[in-house]
């Protein structure tokens, strides 16, 4: 029999401080966090009985959740190489989109809703990436429009914060302690710190993650091809500039490296990026011209980080997606012509490579099952790829959080979800 001890005399471990929900275990019953946590941590249990987790509206229905023409072998008729505008009509009759926020695409339908019969020429994943203030959401949503492509925004901490009835648990930060309040990208360029910067970067990888699962369930499900403004394949980019300007340690960067190396190669890398070429001196004046209030007064922003963006993002980012995907670079120091950059996209061939050619190597799928099996994963068994961002690492200690701190926050935070959902 188990004695019952005043809380204050308990002994409260720390736990590893990861952004997701808690999904907590106790006397025999599992309770969820209905909306993921600010800032996102691990959180324990009082009794530290056990510590599940889960990530909350992340694990929704996806949110908007590519099929690929193969040179060996042919699922689909007509087989086309290359992307076309949305002025080349598809003369072809393709079943409608499958509707996989409403339903789930299980084993039962599968027998009878085949992936490949919605692809097309257009079943792509194309990302738009480049510095800051580069005006990649301005191009990839021409893009999106000349392609009819759906366009997913840049990732970013409202998608957080903001719960499904859209009230910003940000503004429950004065009842709750110190370590547990939000920080999202004001807090990272008017106060940047070793222990804050961290966390913030992990959660923005795994917030790009859970888009890039949403956006291949999109492909996968209605055929229809994606562009992304950045992904999560260049978030490291923003890790090393941070670590380089001395907010990671070595510790935050190795958990940081451990939850992408065990989560990475779930995905299907994209088909195409375009990376929107601008210099560091020219994304200072851009950034001065837009006077966002947090980055003209950033502490953070100055020319030595803008420039290390820049070398990581050619020295690093575009050697090693383009060992996989198609890379088309210009210039956008004075902008540039959409209309240039849709020709070149339909130029490009995508079907050129042999069955043992790194390139396209994510989307050489031989059989109906197997793009069957894909679809799902990427939407009914989302919550499968979720966990594997758990990846318990303890130590480091700006990665950790008091067990007290953290049950208030649980505390707080389902407070206003039961007032929502009453509401």
């Amino acid at each position: 029999m188990r004695q019952n001890v005043p809380l204050e005399q308990q002994h409260v471990p720390q736990c590893q401080v990861l952004p997701h929900s808690l999904t907590t275990q106790e006397d025999g019953r599992v309770f969820s966090a209905p909306h993921p946590p600010v800032a996102g941590r691990f959180y324990p249990i009082r009794t530290m009985a056990l510590v599940r987790i889960s990530f909350g509206r992340l694990l929704a229905s996806p949110l908007g959740s590519a099929g690929r023409t193969c040179k060996v072998q042919s699922l689909f008729s007509p087989q086309c190489a290359s992307i076309s505008s949305i002025h080349v009509p598809d003369r072809v009759k393709r079943p409608p989109p499958f509707p996989y926020k409403e339903k789930q695409y299980n084993l039962l339908r599968s027998l009878f809703d085949t992936t490949t019969d919605r692809f097309n020429e257009n079943t792509k994943v194309i990302v738009v990436d480049g510095p800051i203030a580069a005006g990649k959401s301005d191009c990839a949503q021409k893009l999106a429009k000349e392609l009819d492509m759906l366009y997913f925004p840049e990732a970013n901490m409202d998608m957080l914060y903001i719960n499904d009835y859209g009230y910003d648990m940000r503004q429950l930060d004065p009842e709750l302690p110190e370590s547990c309040r939000s920080y999202d990208v004001k807090d990272l360029n008017l106060r940047p710190n070793l222990s804050d910067v961290p966390v913030f970067q992990i959660q923005m990888y795994i917030l790009r993650y859970s888009q890039y699962i949403d956006a291949l369930g999109h492909v996968l499900s209605t055929g229809q091809g994606v562009v992304l403004d950045r992904c999560v394949y260049s978030d490291f980019v923003f890790l090393e500039a941070l670590a380089r300007q001395g907010f990671a340690s070595k510790g935050a960067c190795s958990v940081y490296y451990d939850i992408k190396q065990n989560t990475i190669t779930e995905l299907m890398r994209p088909h195409l990026v375009v990376y929107l070429d601008v210099p560091a001196a020219v994304v200072a004046e851009r950034i001065k011209q837009r006077n966002i209030p947090y980055e003209v007064n950033s502490k953070l922003m100055n020319e030595k980080y803008l420039a290390n963006i820049e070398e990581l993002y050619k020295q690093r980012y575009l050697k090693e997606i383009s060992t996989h995907a198609e890379l088309l670079v210009y210039d956008w120091s004075n902008y540039g012509d959409i209309e240039t950059v849709v020709e070149d996209i339909e130029r490009v061939d995508f079907d050129c490579f042999g069955k043992y050619d790194p390139k396209m190597k994510d989307w050489r799928i031989f059989t109906t099952w197997e793009w069957n099996e894909a679809r799902m994963k990427y939407t009914t068994d989302k919550h499968f790829l979720m966990n594997l961002l758990n990846v318990p690492r303890l130590d480091v200690p700006e990665l950790l959080i008091d067990g007290h701190d953290a049950g208030k926050r649980f505390e707080v935070w389902n407070n206003v979800s039961s007032r929502n959902e009453v509401c």
